[in-house]
């Protein structure tokens, strides 16, 4: 059988690696996919990179829209990124008749809705596996794997970039600045990091997967977003004496009252596996009402990785290329006449447990102040932690820092907690609050 033909948009990283695997291991993939699979056609706006990367036999040309036009191309792959261009790309592609793979999470967290809707109604496929996790083949775990189960919370440490910055920061004790500043110097971390270390990549991913396990439409304005720029060295190392690990994590569970969806930094138990995540690697948690907990583990970023991923993808269109779109796998699992309407809560209605770090005036009373205004409020209390005075400001010392761990509670009444507890005289200084997650 003729080879299927596909078009590659932006040879940088990824796209480099994905030519380069699909070019070693053709002979497997194509015994897997049941016929070839060829990139024969390339656009990246530095042509002479491209060229160097594909050799002679690929037509390499630095318009775009010249893959899409190409009407013996079946398949193309958008790694181009961002919102602007390769939404427009992707939309004239699925216009044109061509499926497409794409590694774009920011742009299916924020037009996944029209772009699935347009795919659906012309009857071709977006594929999306490398858009979240890099090599982990979540979206098809939550896609086909646990289609039996009902999802209950998924969280995932989804950012490699702010696991290595957290990870080196307890092995060290360094500050989250330090830590940055060396990560820049190693790769890890981008010249701009911003959208990693605010959460905002994170929250792209967590919106697709709540979207797929909830049958809800990706709705990323609704996720509440938090980075780790204001954690500090204090208290991860606090966190270690109560227990816990500090890790960002995307959560998305089904609560009474809709679905949650957050990123945040949050104490999880050291016992966890999740906790023990280390360095740029990258872990998702599903807890499914019949398979109970299950874990995926891997590279979340990289060239040949994510790669995997996007060739596995293009095995999976050229598997279905010619079936009938109504017996396709539906691109947010659930079949599109049947997707929910439960809302995505306000942060303030999410129920979550706390680790509260206070900076306090060392003397007689103060730990009863404290304890009494979350009694009032009906807060329960895990543990306290209670440091003496020269331990934290060295002898003579006049204040101290009181750590508590709360059970379960409304993020709105801690909001109104909190605010109590800052206008005590004896709180000498900003309250710190981190979210504490058990995922029993």
């Amino acid at each position: 059988m003729k080879p299927i033909q596909v078009g590659l948009l932006g040879i940088g990283t990824v796209g480099s690696g994905t030519f380069n695997v699909l070019q070693r291991n053709q002979e497997e993939i194509r015994r897997r996919a049941g016929r070839g699979i060829q990139i024969t056609m390339v656009a990246d706006l530095d042509v002479a990179r491209a060229r160097a990367v594909v050799g002679e036999g690929v037509a390499v040309v630095s318009d775009a829209r010249e893959v899409i036009a190409n009407p013996d191309i079946d398949i193309v792959i958008e790694l181009i990124g961002g919102y602007g261009i390769a939404k427009a790309l992707v939309m004239e592609a699925i216009s044109a008749g061509k499926h497409v793979v794409t590694a774009n999470k920011a742009l299916l967290a924020v037009h996944g809705t029209e772009i699935f809707a347009a795919a659906s109604a012309r009857g071709v496929i977006v594929a999306f596996e490398a858009a979240v996790a890099g090599g982990i083949p979540i979206i098809k775990a939550l896609r086909e794997g646990l289609s039996a189960n009902h999802i209950e919370w998924i969280a995932g440490i989804i950012n490699g970039t702010t696991n290595f910055i957290l990870s080196e920061m307890r092995d060290k004790g360094l500050d989250f600045e330090v830590v940055l500043k060396e990560a820049q110097r190693l790769g890890y971390a981008e010249a701009d990091p911003t959208f990693d270390i605010e959460g905002v990549d994170a929250a792209h991913k967590a919106t697709i997967m709540s979207a797929i396990a909830f049958g809800i439409p990706v709705q990323f304005d609704k996720a509440h977003v938090e980075g780790i720029t204001k954690l500090s060295a204090t208290d991860i190392r606090y966190a270690e004496q109560l227990g816990y690990r500090i890790k960002l994590l995307g959560i998305t569970k089904r609560a009474p009252k809709g679905i949650e969806l957050r990123v945040h930094p949050s104490l999880v138990p050291a016992k966890r596996l999740l906790a023990n995540v280390e360095g740029a690697m990258n872990a998702v948690v599903v807890h499914g009402d019949a398979v109970g907990t299950t874990l995926y583990y891997g590279k979340g970023a990289g060239s040949e990785p994510t790669a995997s991923a996007v060739i596995a993808d293009l095995v999976d269109v050229t598997r279905l290329h010619t079936a009938d779109p109504h017996h396709r796998v539906p691109h947010l699992a659930f079949q599109p006449d049947a997707m929910s309407d439960l809302p995505v809560l306000p942060m303030s209605e999410v129920v979550t447990s706390y680790y509260l770090r206070m900076r306090v005036a060392d003397e007689a009373g103060v730990l009863a102040k404290v304890t009494g205004v979350l009694a009032l409020n009906g807060i329960s209390i895990d543990a306290v932690l209670q440091r003496e005075a020269d331990e934290v400001g060295g002898e003579g010392a006049t204040s101290t820092d009181l750590i508590i761990l709360t059970h379960d509670t409304r993020e709105g009444t801690m909001d109104k907690v909190l605010a109590e507890l800052q206008a005590l005289p004896t709180v000498l200084s900003p309250i710190v609050r981190i979210r504490k997650e058990e995922l029993r």
